[in-house]
């Protein structure tokens, strides 16, 4: 099997990339996603944070104050890092371990999603690397439709290895500046999939 990372700034696209992906029938599986499971009621990393961080990031039906928790890692690198070493290995795992389920079931093609791919080293796990991208003019104005200020923006995007240094990284780059048609055609060609 195949396992593809996608990574990219926040913003730039990597939904979805993903969801053409998916409608293609390639698994994919989305480390944002595995981020909101690991900090579930009753998850350990939840109890650690709260150890770790106080009771105040936990709300009153036990689950994690998102907004207050970005606040304080996203205004303070070393509480970042500090949740970071919570999720990180736990996020790890469970990708790991999905892609196994894949290759067990014999399929040739996997696609995992991880903003941080390249920062927490896990192209070493990857047999390819893609970064969705654009400009910075776009992406501030994607965030900003999504309701962020600009302080939030600069502190998100701030957090990530610039976008230079990701696409020089990568073995492929999908550029998102133009329609979902010609981002679809950079995906089929990457992937060789048959275009719809």
């Amino acid at each position: 099997m195949l396992l593809y990372g996608i990574t990219g700034g926040i913003g730039t696209g990597k939904s979805a990339v993903a969801e053409m992906l998916a409608a293609h029938n390639v698994p994919v599986t989305d480390t944002d996603l595995i981020a909101r499971q690991v900090v579930e009621p009753g998850q350990p990393a939840l109890a650690e944070i709260r150890e770790r961080f106080g009771p105040d990031m936990i709300d009153g039906q036990g689950r994690l104050r998102r907004d207050l928790m970005a606040q304080r890692v996203f205004g303070d690198p070393e509480a970042r890092r500090m949740l970071e070493s919570i999720l990180h290995p736990r996020i790890r795992e469970v990708w790991r371990a999905q892609a196994e389920r894949w290759r067990a079931a014999g399929i040739r093609l996997g696609v995992v999603v991880i903003p941080l791919l390249f920062e927490t080293g896990a192209e070493t796990e990857l047999d390819r690397t893609l970064c969705v991208a654009c400009t910075s003019a776009t992406q501030g104005q994607r965030l900003l439709a999504r309701g962020w200020s600009r302080k939030e923006i600069q502190q998100r995007v701030g957090a990530q290895w610039p976008m230079e240094k990701k696409l020089a990284r990568a073995d492929y780059l999908v550029w998102t500046e133009g329609s979902k048609n010609v981002t679809a055609e950079q995906v089929a060609r990457i992937f060789h999939l048959a275009e719809a």
